[in-house]
């Protein structure tokens, strides 16, 4: 599972370009203002740091200490999580190569 989050890390820096380390951290962060000015979308949790990069907000890491799991168990496989993971990366890299802004029109004289 370690080698899997490693590799997968690894492609989401490389595709996303946000920086994020580590996005499987639950610790996030965000003003109220800078979160709703975001598409929302399942599994955004993922994404935050380059979804607020892309509404041009400064994202800061900041190193936390994580902890083994107390209790339970892990609801995810190597093999779900995978799957899942794919359809969202190609998502999220479709929605930060859209173009931003918004366009401007003009009336032209289209007479002949």
């Amino acid at each position: 599972k370690k080698i899997s989050s490693k590799l997968a890390n690894g492609l989401r820096s490389r595709l996303l370009r946000d920086g994020a380390r580590d996005t499987g951290c639950g610790l996030k962060a965000f003003w109220r203002e800078a979160y709703l000015a975001l598409p929302y979308f399942d599994h955004q949790h993922r994404f935050l740091p380059a979804l607020m990069i892309r509404e041009g907000f400064q994202v800061v890491y900041v190193d936390v200490s994580h902890r083994p799991r107390g209790h339970g168990s892990s609801k995810y496989g190597t093999l779900d999580r995978l799957l899942v993971s794919i359809f969202d990366m190609a998502g999220m890299v479709w929605l930060l190569n859209r173009r931003r802004g918004t366009s401007s029109i003009t009336e032209r004289d289209l007479q002949a």
